[in-house]
């Protein structure tokens, strides 16, 4: 049976797929001192569709202990989606982070299998209208270590726009946008929670699929010591997700439950690549270090060559 619409999708315009022939203006660029480059701007048609999603309503999942989850199926219809996809592929900076940490005793090198970037400030700052980090409280320039081994830059207006679209459809606030691209299905996420401190308590995040499908993955975790096993039996759960697809995460979810995008293997490995943005919130400074340093690092800035379509090593003109 078709799932009925809700009273607020009902009255909420779905954005219409634009003609092909429908011309559409330079929408500029955003600037800031700590981009590598200037960001291109969403065209104004594509800002427009954007500001009138979700495109469904969303489907609660919570059915399972400590998990609450709200499924957009999808929240981007697919022809926004694939422009979205190019679009940011193109225009974005990636990085390809590395860093050591110890397991089981040992220092290992890891180097993150997938692109990132990341884009956002804490709770406890804001960027003034010169783009200069400024602290809340005192209301003057942000003076701390945080800041200065990566400085942190705002969300350019091609994320933002989707941003402010979530936030209205999540009732949730959001100050950071952590990109990820997958080039194929060699790239991978393993089974992790967002559940630092520095998010707070129950945090919510708003995470986005485009381009290829890839399974999304989760499983209770482990008991705590004197804690009762029976949680654990919880069956997991497997979205097949698509392009457009978003799924929030909130309430208990973090604390309890771990999610991952394995590997894909054999024919269907080269899949044309896939998108992750997530957005959410960062209570403190220690945020926005973790985000940086894990996001952006030190290393180089990768651009999308659409000739070679891949990404390659960028470098100031």
């Amino acid at each position: 049976m078709a799932q009925k619409r809700t009273l607020d999708a009902f009255f909420t315009a779905v954005p219409k797929r634009r003609r092909e022939n429908e011309p559409d203006q330079d929408a500029g660029h955003s600037a800031h001192p700590a981009y590598p480059f200037p960001i291109a701007n969403l065209p104004a048609l594509m800002v427009r569709d954007v500001a009138s999603l979700p495109a469904r309503p969303g489907r609660r999942i919570n059915d399972r202990p400590d998990l609450d989850l709200l499924y957009f199926e999808p929240y981007i219809p697919a022809y926004l989606g694939k422009q979205m996809f190019d679009f940011l592929r193109s225009e974005l900076p990636f990085y390809r982070v590395e860093y050591d940490i110890k397991r089981g005793g040992y220092q290992t090198h890891i180097v993150t299998p997938r692109w990132t970037t990341v884009f956002g400030l804490d709770d406890t700052s804001y960027f003034d209208a010169g783009g200069t980090v400024t602290d809340k409280l005192s209301t003057m320039k942000a003076n701390d270590k945080r800041y200065d081994r990566y400085r942190p830059r705002p969300i350019p207006q091609c994320l933002d726009a989707l941003r402010k679209s979530t936030e209205a459809a999540t009732n949730c606030k959001f100050n950071f946008c952590l990109v990820n691209y997958y080039a194929s299905g060699a790239d991978s996420i393993s089974f992790h929670s967002d559940d630092e401190r520095f998010l707070g308590a129950e945090p919510a995040i708003a995470s986005f699929s485009l381009g290829a499908r890839r399974d999304f993955l989760m499983k209770h975790k482990a008991p705590r010591p004197g804690e009762s096993a029976a949680a654990t039996e919880a069956r997991g759960v497997k979205l097949a997700l698509g392009s457009g697809d978003m799924v929030l995460m909130r309430g208990r979810t973090q604390s309890n439950w771990l999610h991952s995008v394995p590997k894909r293997t054999g024919k269907n490995q080269d899949d044309g690549g896939r998108i992750n943005i997530t957005f959410r919130r960062a209570m403190v400074k220690d945020g926005t270090e973790n985000y940086y340093n894990y996001n952006v690092g030190r290393g180089p800035v990768y651009r999308w060559d659409k000739t070679s379509r891949q990404m390659v090593l960028w470098e100031r003109g």
